[in-house]
């Protein structure tokens, strides 16, 4: 499915439910705004939110999928597997960070590495945060150029949205998720989740020396992203 089919599919899930989303994203906005109140605990706060929420709203995107109704109250389920979340959303800003010292390009190219960790963890409730980031790697290996040129086409609609003094943004936030979950729920089928299992039971299993240096290697946030 090219980019041009991707955005068709999600204008035709997002029949009837764009009011209701931009309510979820309307609170979320509202909720941001109270926590920045909090001068001094504001970035904090920000940092524990972020994670439950982001997994929350995933969940909720990931029903419109498979074409079930959903609750606004849906956008809170996140927060029922907080520890998880919370872990895997400050690992991924931090592996995010170490590349963008280096410079922009970098940083960018993390973050579509690890763009589908939160559908992996949402689907895969057994999986650790560093399970999660690593098979969204592995997902996003030869994708990662078509997801960029996919959300780089909704460049037009962000100045729009800014033109409507940012009202446009509650709905091209649902335009875009729905366009990343289908993407999404296209290329998993490339990367087995078992293979993350297999790694974990062959990393504790005892690992000779070599292996052990190929698996930290593998592991490390300063691998090659490409």
């Amino acid at each position: 499915m090219d980019n041009k089919a991707i955005r068709m599919e999600a204008r035709r899930l997002l029949v009837g439910k764009w009011g209701k989303l931009a309510l979820v994203w309307l609170i979320l906005y509202a909720i941001y705004i109270v926590s920045s109140s909090f001068s001094r605990w504001s970035f904090i706060l920000t940092l524990i939110i972020t994670g439950p929420f982001t997994l929350g709203i995933y969940n909720i995107f990931l029903k419109i999928w498979r074409e079930e109704d959903f609750k606004i109250e849906e956008m809170f389920s996140g927060f029922k597997d907080f520890g998880r979340a919370l872990g895997t959303y400050l690992l991924m800003t931090l592996y995010i960070l170490l590349w963008s010292i280096l410079l922009i390009v970098p940083g960018i190219i993390a973050a579509i590495s690890y763009s589908m960790t939160f559908f992996i963890l949402a689907e895969k409730p057994y999986l650790k945060p560093a399970e999660a980031l690593r098979l969204s790697k592995k997902m996003m290996y030869g994708h990662k150029t078509q997801y960029f040129m996919l959300m780089l086409s909704f460049i037009g609609w962000c100045l729009l949205s800014i033109l409507t003094f940012g009202i446009g943004f509650l709905f091209l936030y649902s335009y875009m998720t729905m366009a990343s979950t289908i993407f999404y729920q296209q290329i998993k089928g490339e990367v087995s989740y078992e293979e993350i299992i297999i790694e974990n039971i062959d990393q504790s299993s005892g690992p000779s020396s070599e292996e052990s240096e190929k698996s930290t290697e593998e592991d490390s946030p300063n691998q090659d992203l490409y």
